[in-house]
């Protein structure tokens, strides 16, 4: 009897724990709780990633000569024709049977996740991402593995905070955690992790998401260093501009890598708007088919191609095949990409700018007799260029060729060259990301507005009145002089299932002292004198960002609750518009 006394005692302290921890979670300030579960999702999402690329590498290594994870050259033309297609068979048989309608994957998904549905990712998305993006890179498609390693860890950070119950404003944080940890745990730069995720998913940058961010892509880093070791994701000898005489080969990369980086978010919006009616195991059979095609003729733009980056940036490919793949690797990527195949757009990308990067250097060589040319540090300025310029990431594009070359001598043509190439697509070409693109292709937006990012960073919990009493709409002189001594601020009216109003506390005290010598039997709260609104109810975990949308909506005020078991409701607090308002400054 004791024993089970205890259990109970323990299982109410726990359970009263985690209840006062989400309460705090609800504040915008919340930085150590914030920081250990920043800490636990990379853990969790570091495990997943690890896990995914030993699936990946495993299985490339049994069926690829010598055991090299990504030598489809030297497969035969049939079988590089065939394995794509047999791989789009899996991967439409796969969705057919479990995504219930989920198709959109990567980057995208979790960008549209965080703008619609308060970074509550799926379980259904993690397998499909899972299953798919594996199915993809082993079957050659061009397809890249950092955005699966994206989605992969912003799920695990999202149903982390799912499990636990979290305010959305965590859940969120815990979003970008996850993010920061694919990025960190592909190519073993941490810092590019953080930068990505804050400004290209989060879209912010405060402390309080700042720390559990970088807790996590640090904790992701080194689960993946101690599966695959510290060996960098490319071959990078050390670098470094010869001579500022190079810096007009700078400015011409900058402007090629722009040119290339509109053309290529061109074609994938073409590509999408015209196939989004198309079933999807259709659109999948034919990017393996093209694929297929692309594989037989120039076996170098099949997978993610880094044993071909790590060619061009030690300038072993010359002029002419850099030019064959270069076309090839375009025309594939948005084939696949754009045609729904379930893989990341960031491997492609730089595999494109570290092939258009040394094409440059060895062009400039030949035109302009510069022995001191460095081919290769050319591909590394094209890499960078053109995953910032793409993806209009600048900060995430230069702080990755820092951490891959541990090079400071790289930052200021590195600078340069993304800022040419940047300027090129946005303002030339008046081309967005390809991530808002893509999210305007499937029919949404992607909103970063200041003020509503300041909403979404704290929960109703942190705001809301929580001295209020809950009276029935009828009550004795006596009961309602017994409620008015807690000096509670608010009176939320119980109706017969529900609360129907709420009015200011002093508003009843004023009547009991109006009436005061007359005999009032029963009060009717909806009926004396005072200031009434109407309430609807908003869940526990909802951001102040809900809260502004639902009283946008008609309502006049909120009252917070949460289910704590079922048929059974819990209300911790009430907010006005003037309180959430008042809080943030709108």
């Amino acid at each position: 009897m004791r024993k089970n006394n205890l259990k109970q005692r323990i299982h109410l302290w726990s359970g009263d724990q985690l209840e006062q921890l989400r309460l705090h979670l609800a504040r915008h300030d919340a930085l150590l709780q914030l920081s250990l579960l920043g800490l636990l999702t990379g853990l969790l999402a570091g495990t997943v990633i690890v896990l995914f690329r030993m699936v990946v590498e495993q299985t490339q290594a049994g069926f690829l000569a010598d055991g090299l994870p990504e030598n489809y050259e030297a497969l035969s033309p049939w079988l590089r024709f065939l394995l794509p297609i047999a791989g789009a068979l899996i991967i439409a048989l796969f969705f057919h049977l479990y995504a219930k309608g989920e198709t959109v994957l990567g980057v995208t998904y979790v960008m549209e996740r965080m703008a619609y549905h308060q970074g509550y990712l799926t379980f259904r998305s993690f397998v499909l991402q899972f299953v798919g993006a594996a199915a993809a890179i082993i079957s050659g498609h061009s397809v890249g593995r950092e955005g699966p390693h994206i989605l992969l860890g912003a799920a695990a950070g999202s149903l982390l905070g799912q499990r636990l119950f979290l305010p959305n404003n965590s859940i969120r944080t815990l979003v970008g955690c996850g993010t920061a940890a694919g990025i960190a745990a592909s190519f073993n730069t941490p810092l590019a992790g953080v930068i990505f995720a804050l400004e290209v998913v989060m879209m912010e940058y405060s402390l309080v998401s700042f720390i559990p961010v970088i807790l996590a892509a640090v904790t992701a880093t080194g689960i993946s260093i101690a599966a695959f070791g510290n060996a960098p994701a490319f071959e990078i000898p050390p670098m470094t501009l010869p001579s500022l005489a190079e810096i007009p080969v700078v400015l011409l990369l900058g402007l090629l890598v722009g040119g290339l980086s509109a053309l290529f978010i061109q074609l994938m919006q073409m590509t999408m708007a015209r196939v989004t009616r198309v079933a999807f195991w259709r659109r999948v059979l034919a990017a393996g088919v093209l694929m297929g095609v692309v594989g037989f003729l120039v076996p170098q733009a099949m997978g993610i191609g880094y044993d071909t980056v790590n060619s061009a940036l030690l300038g072993e490919l010359g002029i002419t095949l850099l030019m064959v793949i270069l076309v090839a690797k375009v025309l594939a990527t948005v084939a696949c990409l754009g045609l729904g195949v379930p893989g990341g757009n960031i491997g492609p990308l730089l595999f494109l700018g570290g092939c258009l990067g040394s094409l440059t250097g060895q062009i400039a060589t030949h035109v302009f007799h510069h022995e001191t040319l460095d081919v290769g540090f050319y591909a590394l300025l094209g890499m960078g260029a053109m995953m910032g310029a793409t993806l209009q990431a600048p900060l995430a594009a230069l702080t990755a060729m820092m951490e891959l070359t541990h090079s400071p001598q790289t930052i200021m043509p590195g600078m340069l060259v993304i800022v040419v190439a940047g300027l090129t697509v946005s303002e030339l070409f008046r081309q967005e990301s390809l991530f808002l693109t893509l999210m305007r292709a499937i029919g949404k937006d992607y909103d970063t507005n200041p003020v509503m990012l300041a909403l979404r960073r704290a929960g109703v919990a942190s705001v809301m009145h929580k001295r209020f009493v809950r009276p029935d709409r009828r009550i004795s002189r006596d009961k309602a002089e017994a409620l008015l001594r807690d000096q509670p601020e608010w009176l939320l009216i119980q109706g017969d299932e529900r609360p129907v109003g709420l009015m200011p506390a002093v508003d009843l005290v004023r009547f009991l002292k109006t009436e005061e010598g007359i005999t009032v039997s029963q009060i009717d709260l909806l009926e004396i004198p005072g200031q009434r609104v109407d309430v609807a109810p908003i869940y526990l975990q909802a951001t102040l960002q809900e809260a502004l949308e639902r009283l946008n909506r008609g309502a006049e005020a909120l009252y917070v609750e949460r289910m704590t078991a079922p048929g059974i409701r819990r209300i911790y607090g009430v907010l006005t518009r003037e309180q959430l308002e008042s809080a943030y400054k709108l």
